[in-house]
């Protein structure tokens, strides 16, 4: 077993979560046991994981979307009870990282998406960095980007082609709900981006840009940050990780 505080300490450090403005706290969020021997992992503190992470008799969750988030009111009923309830019935310690899990340079939710897709970023863009652009090993096409897209995360993207037959020499990404990072990768020189989501906007802006626009998931975009950083985690401290994937059509 592993003290917890030692865990806490070591995520919070290897995160750098005292350098992003986010919205919620990273970190600690339920306390559980104070020995660790068994880490889950996660994209969302969803009842489902919860109830997951119990019958694998883990002692700490770590998940990419927490409980708490700017705007909750604090009351603790309804399907927060419920998840809450459940944690301290366990004495299961849930652990969240938002942005610095985005952020982080290896294990986090945008370098782990890139390796996927065999992209390496060779640089940052967008509010606090957390946006990455690189060139792909050869130039690409709308077309094949999609479909290298579908192939790796197993859905259809949504493709917004901002002009047909403009090759695809830059690509910038960032997961879950950056499409409003749309405009600083075009700024940035990329032909094309990739995010989780599409909002209005982003297709007239791929339009008149020439910029191509991939929408893959939020969910489907951020499944990989949490289970590198659990295997991380379970290989320095001598954890038991598993991650537990709860199908999410986002």
């Amino acid at each position: 077993m592993t003290p917890r505080t030692e865990i806490e300490s070591y995520l919070n450090t290897l995160l750098e979560v005292g350098k992003f403005r986010d919205y919620g706290p990273n970190g600690l969020q339920v306390e559980g046991k104070d020995g660790v021997g068994k880490v889950v992992s996660g994209v969302t503190a969803s009842l489902a994981f919860i109830e997951a992470a119990v019958a694998q008799q883990a002692d700490a969750v770590l998940v990419h979307h927490g409980l708490f988030w700017k705007g909750y009111e604090g009351r603790i009923t309804g399907w927060m009870k419920k998840r809450i309830e459940l944690l301290l019935a366990h004495q299961i310690n849930l652990f969240a990282y938002h942005l610095p899990l985005d952020a982080h340079p290896h294990l986090g939710n945008n370098a782990q998406f890139g390796h996927r897709l065999k992209f390496s970023a060779d640089a940052r863009f967008g509010d606090q960095d957390l946006g990455f652009i690189g060139t792909p090993s050869q130039p690409l096409t709308t077309a094949g980007l999609g479909a290298l897209l579908k192939f790796r995360l197993n859905r259809d993207p949504v493709v917004v082609d901002g002009a047909p037959g403009r090759q695809i020499r830059r690509v910038a990404w960032c997961t879950g709900g950056a499409q409003g990072f749309f405009e600083g990768a075009i700024a940035a020189g990329a032909d094309a981006y990739i995010t989780g989501e599409i909002s209005e906007p982003q297709a007239h802006l791929a339009r008149e840009t020439g910029v191509a626009f991939f929408a893959c998931g939020h969910h489907a975009s951020e499944r990989y940050g949490a289970p590198a950083l659990g295997a991380h985690i379970a290989e320095k401290f001598g954890l038991v990780h598993e991650f537990i994937e709860i199908d999410n059509p986002a």
